[in-house]
């Protein structure tokens, strides 16, 4: 099951030019062990067919394929980029995934899916009423939607060193448990938990902090300075930033579809 369906341009993290995918997989280190912890939230039997909205380079993908071996995944990203390394990643589990390249804020070019996971991209959609409603609309009845994303006060320090250095920064929508609660049952889903996690996460000075920040937390910037000012401007965040630590915030949402009226 290798096909691969393209139903819009760009990653569900962001519309500016692509991402540098080899090296979001090797950074990736935070969003997989968050990712493989909210994975056990998902309940299956393994013959589930289950959608990774927003699957990135595949890592935790990989961990799902594992859990539904008589199943069958859908790895969606809207990074082009993003599923190349994803199908590099998950080759020996050809058979049983399919690659979409597809656009969360838009309708799903889907059949019903048994369930919906998700980490690590839902903060890159502005519309989450938009998006809420796609996942309804390819989630049969009952079906379990698992997720976990940046939240309220998510990176608020990197916000504000950014801010220090001259760049006002609102690329991504951080959301509350309580307005997520409400946009979910709104697009019809029922058993709604969402709840804030803190996940401050320590990264080594200098390199490493510089190479993480281009690639995640200021990309969608940097994508629009000229190329001389953007390492200036990495540096001076740095700076502003001081001790290393990225302060996320994870949203969790754990809901069923309700019955389709």
């Amino acid at each position: 099951m290798t096909n691969q369906t393209d139903a819009g341009a760009g990653h569900q993290r962001g519309d500016a030019s692509d991402w540098d995918a080899t090296t979001y997989d090797r950074i990736a280190d935070p969003m997989t062990r968050w990712g493989v912890a909210v994975l056990d939230r998902l309940h299956l039997d393994g013959h589930e067919r289950v959608l990774d909205a927003g699957c990135g380079s595949g890592r935790v993908t990989e961990h799902l394929c594992q859990r539904v071996p008589r199943g069958a995944v859908i790895a969606l990203d809207r990074s082009a980029a993003m599923l190349v390394e994803a199908r590099r990643r998950l080759a020996s589990s050809a058979d049983r995934v399919s690659f979409a390249r597809a656009n969360l804020a838009q309708p799903l070019p889907f059949s019903p899916v048994d369930a919906v996971f998700s980490t690590a991209t839902f903060h890159w959609i502005h519309d989450h009423g938009a998006l809420f409603s796609n996942l309804a609309a390819v989630l049969r009845p009952g079906g379990q939607l698992v997720a976990q994303c940046g939240g309220a006060g998510n990176i608020a320090r990197v916000h504000a060193a950014a801010k220090a250095a001259g760049v006002d920064l609102d690329p991504t929508h951080f959301a509350t448990p309580a307005e997520t609660q409400q946009r979910l049952k709104a697009a019809g889903f029922i058993d709604v938990q969402c709840w804030l996690q803190p996940e401050p996460t320590t990264l080594a000075p200098g390199e490493p902090l510089e190479t993480y920040l281009r690639t995640v937390c200021l990309r969608q910037h940097l994508d629009q300075l000229p190329e001389q000012d953007r390492t200036p401007f990495l540096h001076a965040v740095m700076q502003q930033l001081g001790e290393p630590v990225i302060d996320y915030v994870r949203l969790n949402i754990l809901a069923r579809r309700g019955a389709v009226s």
